[in-house]
């Protein structure tokens, strides 16, 4: 899996802040999307945002590896799409996937994507869901 690209694809989606703010959901965020508590916001130098991010993917790519029997088995394609959804849901938020995931692993991309994309992750962040099934759908 090309990880530069996983973390390409983060920061897009993320965005770059050096200083706390509200997310879309009212909490306090810093850096690449990541939440912090406001009383310690005097914003975060971009190196250490690139340092945690990096952190979290392998974080998570570590969380995958344990959460899905089959991850060793997916396309790097489908491995990007799994990890920017944990990267924004948590792991147990993509567990929460269990058709998406069931498809998947029967390799029915297609239909896991719009499967993916019936859901409240893609009412709720539609670019980038719509970005992701199609990392699904193309694998």
């Amino acid at each position: 899996m090309d990880r530069e690209q996983v973390a390409a694809d983060l920061k897009s989606d993320e965005g770059w802040r050096p200083n706390v703010y509200e997310d879309h959901l009212g909490y306090k965020t810093i850096g690449f999307g990541f939440l912090v508590d406001d009383r310690k916001g005097d914003g975060m130098p971009k190196e250490i945002g690139e340092i945690w991010l990096n952190y979290e993917i392998e974080t998570f790519e570590r969380g995958l590896k344990l959460a899905l029997s089959n991850w060793s088995r997916y396309p790097d394609q489908i491995q990007r799409a799994l990890l920017n959804m944990s990267y924004q849901m948590g792991i147990g938020g993509l567990l929460g996937f269990r058709n998406t995931l069931r498809l998947i692993d029967d390799g029915r991309y297609q239909e896991a994507a719009t499967e993916a994309l019936n859901s409240r992750w893609a009412e709720q962040t539609p670019e980038r869901a719509g970005r992701v099934a199609e990392w699904i759908a193309d694998a």
